[in-house]
């Protein structure tokens, strides 16, 4: 069956109709008609009507993606609430948060992870940013409703590829990237990694980030509310791609960037996306994902490294995964010393303990063939010749 059969066939109704009923039953639940500025109105509407036109998703991934959009929904008006009943949530400021970027399959969630065990660190737990808000008690987290829609969540994406969960760890209490936060604003790699959307690639690829990263800056001062004297740590490998952004809205950041072989990441990144995209497309073009991802990644980080020639050298650590693989610990003291942070014995003795009770493989082994995506090395390399230059990696014996 063609692409535009399959398509047609797997239809049960129009997302672009749809979109007031999304707002309404948005409303409905956050019990408020204030979603805020209305130029977030722009991407939900590019979305919907690349899913109408160009995507494939099966009954199941329109009802989940319908699901997701209606929770992206909700969240405005909530946090646009919670600002206005209490004012003094935007006056606290963010220092010096510390940011983990890097190519997908680089070591950025290890050490997101790792790093997140210093108790002085406040992350961006999962439950909270599907659901923004002032953080409560650790031990209200169980009960509420909020936590236990995260918990269904999370085993449904489990239960569709078991094999993502050794690929991509989350749980509903740790950290968890910042695509929540960016999807408020309906500018995020989720939307285009998990649907054949190109329309919205090609919008997304251009559209002025700054007033994304301010949402996201106000949604951490709502859930840092409690705890604005903790550093904050966050994680995702897109605010590569949105570097100018980023140091527009936190001037002051520490960014961490990891680093590896790309000749070694990019067949493992197109197995992460194609597992994503079979929960929500009826077939997955397993070459057509290549093809994209590489040029994606290549793209981002030819404008990155031009980018990074005009920034301040002691605003950036840099870290080789196999470093981050030998050893972890190690790796954390000197990003801590770089920045001029505070290395405490607690902090030491936290990371050890998380380090030494999860190794590598602790809940699987990422099984992928390279030959499934089509991928020459050769080729790899020299798309990414220029960021391979400028940060000195060879490439692995494997590439």
């Amino acid at each position: 069956m063609n692409q535009m059969t399959q398509s047609a066939a797997d239809k049960r109704f129009s997302f672009v109709a749809w979109e007031e009923s999304l707002h309404e039953q948005a409303r409905q639940l956050a019990g408020s008609d204030d979603f805020g500025d209305p130029s977030y109105l722009e991407g939900l509407r590019v979305l919907l009507a690349a899913y109408d036109r160009e995507s494939r998703l099966s009954p199941a991934g329109q009802d989940w993606a319908r699901g997701r959009l209606l929770n992206i929904l909700r969240n405005r008006p909530r946090a646009q609430r919670m600002w206005k009943d209490h004012p003094a949530i935007l006056r606290t400021e963010i220092r010096r948060p510390l940011f983990i970027l890097g190519i997908i399959r680089t070591g950025t969630t290890a050490l997101h992870h790792l790093l997140s065990q210093d108790p002085a660190s406040q992350v961006l737990e999962y439950w909270l940013a599907t659901a923004p808000q002032p953080r409560p008690p650790r031990e209200q987290w169980e009960r509420h409703p909020d936590y236990q829609r995260a918990i269904r969540e999370i085993d449904w994406m489990y239960e569709g590829d078991p094999s993502l969960k050794a690929i991509h760890l989350m749980l509903p209490d740790t950290a968890e990237e910042c695509l929540h936060l960016l999807q408020q604003s309906f500018t995020d790699d989720t939307f285009d990694a998990t649907a054949t959307i190109p329309s919205y690639s090609a919008w997304y690829a251009q559209v002025d980030m700054v007033p994304s990263y301010a949402r996201h800056r106000d949604l951490l001062k709502l859930i840092g509310y409690h705890t604005p004297e903790r550093r904050w740590l966050l994680k995702y490998p897109a605010h590569l791609a949105h570097l100018r952004a980023l140091l527009a809205v936190y001037p002051d950041a520490c960014i961490v960037h990891t680093h590896r072989d790309p000749c070694e990441v990019m067949s493992s990144a197109c197995s992460l996306l194609a597992g994503f995209r079979a929960l929500y497309e009826s077939d997955v073009d397993r070459a057509a994902i290549a093809r994209w991802t590489l040029d994606l990644w290549a793209t981002r980080m030819d404008r990155y490294v031009a980018l990074r020639r005009k920034c301040d050298p002691q605003q950036f650590f840099d870290a080789h995964f196999r470093e981050i693989l030998s050893d972890p610990v190690g790796v954390a003291r000197r990003v801590y010393d770089h920045f001029g942070l505070q290395w405490t014995d607690a902090a030491e003795r936290h990371l050890r303990r998380w380090h030494a009770e999860n190794p590598r493989g602790k809940h699987g082994e990422h099984v992928y063939r390279a030959e499934d995506f089509g991928l020459d090395n050769d080729m790899v390399a020299e798309r990414f010749s220029k960021y391979m230059r400028y940060f000195n990696l060879e490439r692995s014996r494997g590439g």
